[in-house]
């Protein structure tokens, strides 16, 4: 039968070259028994292709039956596919056939199958390698001949990777690969579907036609449609029954499809908070920033001071202190993107006029040396900040900072 023929007979609206050839794959593989692994984005139109395989097979007068695995319980999953013997279980009252029992001979589909329990994937493997299982609370084999077709909206391969799915029942299930577009990449189909909807749904209403202005007909085809045929078909039916205006413009499309369609091909709409974190951390860089280059500065200002004199003979004549103390105040060389290199001021005790061993009894506190040096730079500059903050060779900022904490 002709890709035409089959839109033709299962209502498939569209001309994509995508689509197109996801028919003809159906079409090809509907004769054989092969197993059909179906994916697609959720709304795509995965249940469809399970139709249409079933209607063009060599069962097509058998039984067919669809069983979303997502909706069933962990629990119950067995008793649903594989059936129950009575009192398998508290509350199994009775014996129950499962879905592989009475869809004998027809075609189950298993949509959202990346949802299955792992044991369960197990039980299905075994029914697709020998068409044999075991029903719940039976030690008897039971024998079926069901073809299975089933479908996903998630990375499987990605699903098996992280143990999630059984790599053999994804080979298995896998042997012919079937995707269905989604509506995004068919953007020449969803003008056509928004109208065959809307035709649908005011003759469903009895309501007067709808129609869309240009601006608004260029924003339906723009926008992502991230919950593809099905999102539109909503859409074109709020339309049809909300609706006064029969002409709908793009402004009034804005009040069903979110702010950002009329501006981008992939509309999504940013949260005002992300913005605010993104924010907080480019200011939270930017302060450590400011506080990594304070403290270079201070480190080159203690350093420069123990070196040229104006300090206390005890740091002189305890180098192992001096180099202890930059250690003890070092932070991290990273800070966002800013890479540092700090040079430690290492003072030879070799000819010094000082013995390690001799007793100092003179404060050793650093904030009272940064203290009196502060104070002697701007009495020095008659309180030029600027001049000062030269003098000591660190930024008037960080200066006024100084003065600030240090009540001066």
């Amino acid at each position: 039968m002709e890709v035409q023929e089959i839109k033709q007979r299962f209502g498939i609206i569209g001309n994509s070259p995508l689509l197109n050839r996801a028919i003809m794959i159906a079409n090809q593989v509907a004769p054989t028994d092969i197993s059909v692994l179906i994916t697609g984005e959720s709304g795509s139109g995965k249940e469809v292709f399970s139709h249409i395989i079933h209607q063009m097979s060599p069962r097509k007068h058998g039984p067919f039956i669809a069983v979303n695995c997502g909706a069933i319980p962990e629990g119950t999953i067995d008793s649903e596919l594989f059936g129950h013997e009575k009192g398998a279980y508290t509350g199994a009252v009775g014996e129950r056939k499962g879905y592989f029992e009475t869809v004998n001979g027809g075609t189950i589909f298993l949509d959202e199958i990346a949802e299955m329990p792992l044991g369960t994937q197990a039980r299905l493997l075994r029914v697709l390698e020998s068409g044999q299982y075991i029903k719940v609370g039976s030690s008897k084999v039971e024998k079926t001949n069901v073809r299975v077709i089933a479908a996903t909206n998630v990375d499987v391969y990605e699903a098996v990777r992280n143990g999630k799915f059984r790599e053999d029942l994804y080979y298995r299930l896998n042997t012919v690969p079937l995707r269905i577009p989604p509506l995004r990449e068919r953007k020449e189909d969803v003008y056509l579907l928004f109208r065959k909807f809307t035709a649908d749904f005011t003759d469903k209403y009895r309501t007067p036609p709808i129609q869309l202005d240009e601006d608004a007909q260029q924003m339906l085809v723009n926008y992502s449609w991230p919950g593809n045929v099905r999102q539109l078909k909503n859409m074109a039916e709020q339309l049809a029954v909300l609706e006064t205006e029969r002409i709908i413009t793009a402004q009034v499309l804005l009040n069903y499809i979110p702010q950002e369609a009329g501006k981008t091909n992939l509309p999504m709409r940013l949260d005002n908070q992300a913005k605010e974190d993104i924010s907080e951390r480019d200011i939270l860089y930017k302060v450590l920033f400011d506080m990594k280059r304070d403290m270079v500065e201070l480190k080159k200002l203690v350093a420069d001071i123990i070196e040229h004199g104006g300090v206390s003979p005890s740091y002189a004549s305890n180098p192992q202190a001096i180099n202890q103390l930059y250690r003890d105040i070092e932070l991290p060389g990273n800070v966002g993107e800013q890479q540092f290199t700090i040079q430690q001021p290492v003072i030879s005790t070799s000819n010094g006029p000082f013995h390690d061993a001799e007793e100092v009894e003179e404060s050793l506190s650093l904030v009272e040396k940064e203290s009196d040096l502060i104070r002697k730079a701007l009495k020095k500059h008659k309180g030029k900040r600027k001049l000062a903050a030269n003098e000591l060779g660190i930024s008037e900022r960080t200066l006024y900072r100084k003065i600030k904490e240090l009540n001066l």
